[in-house]
């Protein structure tokens, strides 16, 4: 590599920590990043020390003399591409910023391939939390959510090796792979005293981003709109849903952003400037040196329906900024649990030559001015899920049997009485009337009348789940949504 061109992409990388502006922005979902259109470098000193600055020629000198040293005298022969991409990182990763991260060019184009109309995978956004691979939000309906993984799993195991040391996008390719193939993740789940195991099959999962229907209750009509995630045309989509509800006379409008990890800033702008009233803030963008701007809504009138937004601890980034405009700008309902808490905005790089930097540029703010990292937004209404929606996949290395007391064991209970077969007690110990549900379920499913649990009425149990989830007379959040949409 020529000195000269090393030199050059060590300032440029530098820069864009230290003052670089830029024509576009995203916050960054899985398979949602966009590169920069252009980009005005202004500050050509780099902060190292509290008051302390090197100027740019002194940082390309010292590194220069680092590269060249470990490059000449090195005990092992050394590749300088590999040389330069290890100080990219390891200046990304002193940061101590989860979002902000390298893409070597095989990393980068397996990404931006992910932006087309599909991609095949497992279906969550995760980003690098304390140096472990962790689950953001599972897409709704995905191999990821069926198996059962959850926001803030843990993955700590890809097919039985430990990722230990590996990057986001490496653990991330590892994950990927061709439909009907299973990738093994082993998962630390908060609260949860062991390891467990997940076996997730890969689908193609649809860059779908709207999904609606016209509810009709009491004879009244609530639309409800549910953003999956905050893409190209999502604003597009959810305004022609939103006009063709309106004309049909809805009552109210229900927006879900459950499990959405978020997206583009300027859709979730676009959406925002249809429904928060004129002249409010729908989000602040503050960056490092506190300087702030509001973007505020140019509505051309304000709703006269009541809006309730349903919300989860897989709320992430655009939808927390839009959960949050309707809420605090808006004075809607916002119901559901406390949402993940990604309040910064990134924006993806073009190196050059072919690979990417995605780099922490702002904090966002709410309408309202709240810094929500690691906060999250809270709901108006809270109210929780049936405790069936939560339970942790059973993993049956050996069968349940009456007298064993486990959390496995805790985890059946609680799914055999969220369908509707009542084990007595919920507390890990499998006693007769445990093994008396286990009985009944296995007769209406046709499976072995055995009282215990094997593989295959482990399997069962958890389709039933599944299928129960998905029956929106037990959705708790959605029926209070609509409920306080009748009540008005």
């Amino acid at each position: 590599m020529n000195r000269n061109t090393l030199a050059f992409l060590l300032c440029v990388a530098l820069l864009f920590g230290a003052g670089g502006t830029f024509a576009a922005m995203n916050i960054f979902g899985f398979g949602t990043n966009k590169p920069v259109a252009e980009q005005t470098l202004e500050n050509r000193d780099v902060e190292v020390e509290a008051g302390e600055q090197l100027s740019m020629d002194e940082v390309v000198e010292k590194f220069t003399k680092a590269f060249q040293v470990i490059s000449d005298g090195y005990v092992e022969e050394t590749e300088e591409s590999k040389l330069l991409e290890g100080a990219i990182q390891g200046m990304l990763e002193t940061l101590g910023d989860p979002y902000s991260v390298y893409m070597d060019q095989q990393t980068a184009k397996q990404f931006m391939d992910a932006l087309d109309s599909h991609f095949e995978g497992i279906g969550a956004e995760v980003s690098m939390t304390n140096g472990v691979v962790t689950i953001v939000a599972p897409f709704r309906n995905s191999p990821a959510e069926k198996a059962g993984l959850r926001p803030n799993d843990q993955i700590i195991m890809i097919d039985g090796e430990d990722i230990e040391g590996l990057s986001l996008y490496e653990a991330v390719l590892k994950i990927r792979g061709e439909k009907g193939t299973v990738v093994n993740l082993t998962i630390e789940r908060p609260g949860t005293a062991n390891p467990l195991e997940f076996a997730v099959t890969r689908d193609t999962i649809p860059i779908e981003t709207i999904r609606s229907e016209l509810i009709e209750q009491n004879g009244k009509k609530v639309g409800y709109i549910e953003i999956l995630s905050f893409s190209e045309g999502t604003a597009r989509n959810f305004e022609e849903k939103l006009i063709e509800f309106e004309k049909e006379g809805m009552d109210g409008l229900i927006i879900d952003v459950r499990g959405n990890p978020g997206g583009l800033l300027h859709s979730v702008q676009q959406i925002g400037h249809l429904l928060v009233p004129n002249g409010k803030p729908i989000v602040q963008i503050e960056d490092r040196h506190g300087n702030r701007d509001r973007y505020l809504s140019s509505a051309k009138e304000e709703k006269d329906y009541p809006i309730v937004t349903l919300i989860n601890n897989g709320s992430a980034s655009a939808s927390e900024i839009l959960a949050a405009a309707l809420k605090e700008a808006g004075g809607h309902d916002v119901v559901g649990e406390t949402t993940f808490g990604k309040g910064s905005v990134q924006q993806t790089i073009d190196m050059g030559d072919g690979s990417e930097i995605k780099l922490t540029l702002y904090k966002w703010l709410t309408a309202g001015g709240n810094y929500i990292n690691e906060v999250g937004v809270d709901p108006t209404v809270e109210i929780k899920q049936p405790d069936f929606f939560y339970v942790s996949p059973l993993n049956v290395d050996e069968e349940l049997t009456f007298d064993m007391n486990n959390e496995q064991v805790k985890n059946a209970q609680i799914m055999l009485r969220g369908i509707g077969f009542e084990p007595g007690r919920v507390d890990g110990y499998f006693g007769e009337q445990t093994k008396n549900a286990v009985m009944a379920f296995q007769r209406k499913n046709d499976l072995s009348v055995t009282g215990d649990i094997d593989k295959k009425t482990a399997e069962a149990l958890q389709e039933n789940v599944v299928q129960e989830i998905r029956n929106k007379d037990n959705d708790r959040q959605l029926n209070t949504a609509i409920e306080l949409i009748l009540q008005r």
